[in-house]
């Protein structure tokens, strides 16, 4: 016997990240490229929120992980430990910036990750018998995550204001970020040693004894999108937060896996962390996960102590595991690391024919397929475009129609003003593809330019 169903009187909706904007249906994707259901074909040149390393539609992670989890799915990380996850984790360790074999903590995804590494810097003071450490010092023009710890820690002044009322536990200094250095008051932005004093200054200010932790990204992603520290940066804060006892959380959440040419962004000046952070190409969008990696001196020293109170039902994913573990030898098999120095080199150099002159092109920086163009309305002062014109949104919003995605940066000049754009395509991108996303960003731009007129040169 049948029966109709009917419907309910009210159908639930999905509560949209861009309400008042119809959105087109995404129905599949392969390589650098997603299609939606009206037929239109868009080249991802941002690879999501910069996620997708290895590629869209890769049919081997999917029968990876349906495999696993035809077998099983869930156990509770407190009873059992799976072989996915083991395996990970002895795959993955060497590959780590720290010291030592590393521990894995793994998570669903990248603002957990921080709020984990700010416990377990927590735990590992702790067990030293040293419990007044609270403090951790972080960066304006930073970004680790919107859950409200994450957030109190980025130095992202428009994500912070609408919760500011609930943050002001950790204290913030100066970003490295050599553009802006030319600016007057400013030249310590591109000095390592002013820098790392300044680093000083708030550890010894805030006392010594009461400091836990120092976060920062190896090189910022979608604050400044993509601002390379100078050389010897690094090396630095490094020094200094060891001469006080602070343990140092590199945010690799946009960095690793390939994304600035090198397996994490660290590798570039060889700095050894205590906590590495990670997420986003860690799975390449094919699954929610993250992950903490502990150097061998803080596990031990958590462990070995009075241990690590935390836990979320769904960390030590089995179906996780599996999907980084398979994303993880993709990256190795295909060398797409180094094609992602390769081609991101290539992009740099496509962007600076098209826009290396433009009179609204400030910089072009970044490593890898991390790329950023910042915007000024003026080349010479470096005066940015006031926050009122919206261009950032408006160049975006051109290149969507002319199917291509971009990802946008705001605030970059002073936390209210200034624009930028940040491109992190596939590694799987190709040379076309590549010279595509320059022709596209280069039209984006002008289009956007004519678009907003009048309030560009207030």
């Amino acid at each position: 016997m049948s029966m109709d169903i009917e419907p309910p009187a009210v159908a639930g909706v999905v509560f949209s990240r861009a309400p008042g904007r119809a959105l087109p249906v995404a129905i599949r994707a392969e390589g650098s490229t997603i299609h939606d259901a009206a037929g239109r074909a868009y080249l991802d040149a941002a690879g999501g929120a910069v996620v997708v390393n290895v590629g869209h539609g890769r049919r081997e992670i999917g029968d990876a992980v349906g495999e696993q989890l035809r077998r099983i799915a869930y156990a509770h990380p407190t009873a059992f430990t799976s072989e996915p996850l083991e395996a990970y984790a002895h795959d993955l360790g060497p590959l780590l910036p720290l010291d030592g074999p590393a521990a894995i903590y793994p998570v669903s995804g990248g603002s957990e990750a921080l709020e984990t590494a700010l416990k377990l810097a927590r735990a590992y003071h702790v067990a030293r018998g040293e419990a007044e450490r609270w403090t951790v010092i972080a960066r304006w023009g930073s970004y680790h995550g919107n859950t409200l710890g994450a957030l109190d820690l980025s130095g992202r002044r428009p994500l912070r204001r609408p919760y500011e009322g609930w943050l002001g536990r950790f204290r913030h200094v100066s970003v490295a970020y050599p553009y802006r250095a030319g600016e007057a008051g400013a030249a310590a932005l591109a000095d390592p040693v002013a820098l790392a004093l300044e680093l000083e200054r708030t550890i010894l200010s805030a006392g010594p004894d009461s400091v836990a932790a120092f976060v920062a990204e190896p090189i910022v992603g979608a604050t400044l999108c993509a601002v390379v520290p100078p050389d010897g940066y690094w090396r630095a804060v490094i020094d200094v937060c060891r001469r006080h006892g602070v343990l140092v959380i590199a945010d690799e959440v946009m960095t690793g896996f390939g994304r600035t040419g090198t397996w994490f962004g660290l590798d570039h000046w060889a700095a050894r962390p205590d906590i590495v952070v990670a997420a986003k190409g860690a799975t390449s969008g094919y699954w929610p996960f993250g992950f903490v990696a502990a150097s061998d001196r803080v596990h031990r020293t958590v462990v070995e102590g009075s241990g690590f109170v935390h836990g979320f039902t769904y960390s030590h994913s089995i179906g996780g595991a599996t999907v980084a573990r398979e994303v993880l030898r993709i990256l190795r098999e295909e060398d797409l690391v180094a094609a992602s120095a390769t081609k991101g080199t290539l992009l740099r150099e496509l962007l600076a024919e098209r826009l290396g002159g433009h009179p609204n092109v400030g910089e072009i920086r970044g490593a890898g397929l991390l790329v950023g163009v910042e915007l000024v309305a003026d080349r010479e002062s470096r005066r940015p475009f006031p926050r009122t014109a919206k261009l950032t949104e408006a160049i975006v919003a051109a290149a969507r129609e002319d199917g291509l995605l971009i990802y946008s940066g705001t605030g970059c000049a002073d936390g209210t003003n200034g624009d930028a754009i940040l491109l992190g395509p596939p590694f799987v991108v190709t040379e076309p593809e590549l010279e595509r996303i320059a022709d596209g960003l280069r039209d984006a731009v002008d289009t956007a330019l004519v678009r907003v007129g009048p309030a560009t040169r207030a």
